[in-house]
């Protein structure tokens, strides 16, 4: 409630509603004089500052050492003393992947390999008859020799196709080696037949691939930064898609307990995301301290981080859902299973998607 003094009118201001207290029953405006004082100003920032401050530490410390509290108050109706759980997780996300991002990033020179492709070759040739004299089976001795022979015989090409130094190109499958141009693999395609025919899905995947390797032609490190900068920048957006995701198989799980709606999960899940961002802040805080100070010691600290963080969640599902804790167990085994395929599902269809918006 704001301290400024109330209007005699009794007419809302925003809406026109005729008022019977101190707020419009309308649209909630509170029925105050439009004129405030530079220190009423001053005072009401403060009050709230202090307001929010109040509420984010409470909820902090609810969040970070009672696993599954702030969901249950949530569902029995107590939110006056706790930040809104999706105001929350927009704001430690956001904080998180600004801490994320300033410390793990990837560089162009990050893939750039020194020397062009004939160095590194002459270099493997070099070795050749030192690894020889290494092995001691006829079989590995094989397996050497026809390694060393593909590179002999891949050396001869780099050689009369100076062109095309400074990089490996980017194939999904060694055939497409031989077109330079996505006009020359149509060309090619519209003369098979239909069976022989790329169907449409690898047709689409041949022609972006063809694609890149000529317009990144000779600057392979430069492609690769630019995949893997894209898709690293994808990491809020395949945990946004996966929240959902996961609190559909916390119903599939808990679908004999009609008392859980699919927003209680989500709910749920929320809390326990904002609580792992902080404990991966801690957690690559301690990293970076350790590397700098070279203080060896922080990785015990970081490993009872990990531990913690298993437990908390653990934990957090027995006091919300309230089960035993030999279903509990078997549940989160079972949950931590499917959502690690998920998530990689997830991260191979964004790399994907990724691969198609460079």
């Amino acid at each position: 409630m704001s301290h400024a003094p109330q209007r005699k009118e009794n007419d809302c201001l925003n809406c026109g509603a005729i008022l019977q207290g101190h707020y419009c029953h309308n649209c909630g405006q509170e029925n105050i004089v439009t004129h405030e004082t530079f220190w009423h100003m001053v005072a009401h920032f403060f009050y709230d500052i202090t307001h929010f401050d109040s509420n984010f530490f409470t909820t902090l410390k609810d969040l970070l050492f009672k696993p599954g509290f702030l969901t249950k108050e949530y569902m029995q109706g107590r939110r006056k003393s706790y930040l809104h759980p999706v105001k929350m997780y927009v704001f430690t996300s956001a904080v998180f992947f600004l801490v994320f991002f300033s410390f793990y990033s990837v560089s162009e020179s990050g893939f750039k390999i020194e020397g062009n492709n004939n160095d590194i070759i002459e270099k493997l040739k070099d070795g050749k008859e030192k690894m020889l004299e290494k092995l001691t089976t006829k079989e590995d001795s094989m397996i050497a020799l026809k390694f060393y022979n593909l590179i002999e015989k891949d050396s001869a090409g780099i050689k009369n196709n100076p062109s095309e130094r400074g990089g490996l190109n980017l194939s999904f499958d060694e055939n497409l080696d031989k077109y330079k141009t996505v006009v020359q693999y149509d060309s090619v395609q519209k003369t098979l037949s239909t069976k022989e025919k790329d169907g449409f899905f690898l047709r689409t995947v041949y022609r972006k691939t063809i694609s890149l390797n000529e317009k990144y032609k000779g600057e392979q490190a430069k492609l690769n930064f630019l995949i893997l900068n894209k898709f690293m920048h994808s990491f809020p957006y395949i945990l946004f898609v996966s929240l959902p995701l996961y609190a559909l198989f916390l119903k599939l799980l808990y679908i004999r307990n009609k008392k859980y709606f699919f927003a209680d999960h989500a709910i749920f899940l929320i809390h326990l995301y904002i609580f792992s961002f902080i404990l991966m802040m801690l957690f690559i805080g301690l990293a970076q301290l350790s590397n700098a100070l070279s203080w060896g010691w922080l990785q015990l600290i970081q490993t009872a981080l990990v531990i913690y963080g298993i437990w908390y969640a653990y934990k957090g599902m027995k006091n919300f859902y309230g089960q035993r804790r030999g279903k509990t167990i078997s549940k989160f085994i079972l949950f931590n299973i499917v959502c690690l395929i998920s998530i990689i599902i997830l991260f191979a269809a964004f790399l994907f998607v990724t691969f198609f918006q460079v």
